[in-house]
């Protein structure tokens, strides 16, 4: 819905900024001047301890000088409580003593009729809790009992009693001076198509409302106490107030729990919700009895970019991941996904919790899988690709699904992770590299021969390693000095292994705010991205970074130096890195080999891995003492040095 020209002024006019932002902060009184309308606190979109978030009352805007967050009021509670723009709206001119005007008389009409209808589905929820107390609801509660929902729960969540009777909820609204057509209009009562009389839709269930995201009750979910019903779970019908496809379980209070958290969780019922809730995860929704619909995930992501979606871990919970799995794939934008967690068969998030506790539920929610991974499984379970046919039928069918995703970077990125997949399957026999783990952290086994343990790698691979570190400051250099040449090398950054953590660290936070500095003017790139990354390390990079003498004396990576140079130093240390970390890998293999004895094999492998690393780390430096080195050569060497693995004794 529009609204007309200068309402939204006039109710800026109308709204004290400070106050709303108020309710948030604590406000910095040594740096605040109240009499010239100059407000300052800590930020409360990032975690910070110092004062940079600025309120300007006067004119009405705010601004964070460390996360750049800025806008006026009605942005605060979009952002703040997590709602829309109307309802932000609502709820400032609430506060304003203003009406929000409507557009038409029709308009009115409908909004009267729809505010009827709500007030008849709240005497419903008055007599459904009401029976809930009787004793033709002794069966019930003793199930709501057996199930461990104690009173506080029952409350809260306002669960009632639909007593085993035709036309009781009918002949109880009719007392409260309620029309019929406006008790079968909200799907409560059903009319028959003959000239039968209406009856009650809902008889002998557990009563579950449901509340759409302003609070209002819409409909009802019943769980019938009947274990012959043809329906265990029925729901209201689609009316005025309820479009099925288009609601969520919950809705209101989680979202206000997700503002809070970041998080939010998709479960599959209403009780998983009212479990979850019992455990302290208050931000958890529900689907309507029916896979999730386009309409529902869209509000999903309204909540949460990234919502974890928890599954029974039955064939049927497995089967509805999968079939999300196609609905998601057009509608992924970068930052909006999903995360599985798919819990152990034959458990749902009531049992695991009462059986496990709350803890192993977090746990699951924390370890939930990212959608690539279910997209990977689903095609790949339970089959056989041991000819040319049978993988190219998994190409297409791979390229097929990624092809939906619309966003090129994001179907580029999944491109990558599905490669990275597929290389692992298709390894060699006896080939597949595990996760790396660093060689200090590693030990010969007790049989090695006194040649191997004697080997220079053995003795001296810290020096591998205190060279990929140097290696990783070059390339990080250069990228944080050019971010479109960051841009450029993105997907290889991302794909390289780290060995130091804290540049590790550094390498993902660049990756992170990356795209936010290409948006911007190319003169305010580099700083921007600085300034980003700043804030999120909880120090500046660059120093840490050009602290080594060899980073820091590079001039093709320092910023002023012309693109295509950059552009050959970055690749030119990102090739380095791969020779480096080839080397370790091939240590590790030859490591593995070790079974007791070491053989001469074995112990010339490992030395010419040392031989390979010494002509790298001499190459390199005759190149940083030779203004006139052919750089483009000494790529060339370096790849050749890596494509033939000359640390590999060949087979003869």
């Amino acid at each position: 819905m529009s609204l007309p020209p200068g309402f939204l002024d006039e109710l800026r006019d109308r709204t004290s900024l400070h106050q709303v932002v108020g309710r948030k902060v604590t406000w910095d009184n040594r740096k605040s001047n109240a009499g010239k309308g100059d407000y300052w606190a800590p930020c409360p979109f990032h975690q910070e301890k110092t004062a940079s978030f600025h309120v300007d009352d006067r004119k009405g805007f705010y601004y964070c000088f460390g996360c750049h967050a800025k806008g006026d009021a009605v942005t605060f509670v979009k952002e703040t409580d997590n709602v829309g723009f109307m309802e932000a709206v609502e709820i400032l001119a609430r506060e304003a003593g203003m009406e929000v005007p409507k557009q038409t008389p029709r308009d009115q009409q409908r909004a009267d009729e729809r505010k009827q209808l709500a007030d008849v589905m709240e005497e419903a929820v008055k007599y459904y809790r009401l029976q809930l107390q009787t004793a033709r609801a002794a069966d019930a509660r003793a199930y709501l009992e057996r199930r461990g929902l104690p009173t506080k729960t029952l409350d809260r969540f306002e669960i009632g009693f639909a007593p085993d009777d035709r036309t009781a909820l009918l002949a109880h609204l009719k007392t409260k001076g309620i029309a019929e057509d406006q008790i079968i209009a909200t799907g409560m009562a059903i009319k028959p198509d003959d000239v039968g009389a209406p009856y009650d839709r809902f008889r002998g269930r557990i009563m579950f409302p449901i509340r759409d995201a302003r609070g209002r009750c819409i409909a009802f979910g019943g769980r019938a106490m009947d274990p012959n019903a043809r329906a265990k779970y029925l729901n209201s019908n689609e009316t005025v107030l309820f479009d099925k496809g288009r609601s969520l379980y919950n809705h209101g209070p989680a979202r206000e729990a997700s503002g809070k958290s970041g998080a939010l969780v998709v479960a599959e019922g209403y009780m998983d919700v009212i479990a979850l809730a019992q455990a302290e995860i208050e931000h958890a929704v529900a689907p309507l009895g029916t896979a999730i619909t386009e309409d529902q995930l869209r509000l999903i992501w309204r909540i949460c970019e990234e919502p974890v979606i928890a599954l029974d871990g039955d064939k049927a919970g497995i089967s509805a991941a999968m079939r999300l799995i196609d609905l998601a794939l057009p509608m992924l934008e970068p930052g909006k996904s999903l995360r599985f967690c798919i819990l152990p068969e034959g458990l749902d998030p009531d049992d695991l919790i009462k059986s496990q506790g709350v803890a192993a539920m977090q746990k699951l929610l924390d370890g939930a899988r990212p959608m690539v991974d279910l997209l990977w499984q689903r095609e790949t379970e339970g089959k056989v690709f041991d000819s040319p046919e049978r993988r190219s039928a998994l190409d297409a069918s791979l390229r097929k699904a990624i092809g939906q995703i619309k966003d090129p970077s994001l179907r580029k990125h999944y491109g990558a992770a599905i490669q990275e997949k597929r290389q692992t399957l298709f390894a060699p026999a006896g080939r597949q590299r595990g996760p790396y783990r660093p060689w200090s952290s590693r030990k010969l086994p007790g049989g090695a021969t006194p040649a191997t343990k004697a080997s220079l790698l053995a003795q001296q691979s810290g020096g591998l390693e205190t060279e990929a570190r140097v290696r990783e400051s070059a390339i990080l250099t250069g990228c944080l000095n050019h971010p479109h040449l960051a841009e450029e090398f993105e997907t290889t950054l991302e794909r390289t292994s780290f060995l130091s953590n804290d540049l590790r660290q550094i390498r993902d936070t660049l990756l992170s705010k990356l795209h936010d500095a290409l948006d911007k003017p190319d003169a305010e790139q580099r700083d921007d991205l600085l300034a980003h990354m700043t804030d999120a390390l909880g120090f500046a990079p660059l120093p840490k970074l050009t602290a080594i003498g060899q980073v820091r004396a590079n001039r093709h990576l320092q910023s002023g130096a012309q693109p295509e140079f950059a552009r050959q130093a970055i690749a030119e240390e990102l090739a380095k890195q791969a020779a480096i970390l080839g080397i370790l890998q091939e240590i590790k293999d030859a490591e593995a080999e070790i079974t007791g004895v070491a053989d001469e094999g074995l112990t010339w492998r490992l030395n010419q891995a040392r031989e390979a690393q010494s002509k790298i780390t001499k190459e390199a430096v005759e190149q940083d003492d030779s203004d006139t080195a052919d750089d483009a050569s000494l790529s060339k060497d370096l790849q050749t040095l890596i494509d033939n693995q000359i640390w590999v004794k060949k087979k003869r």
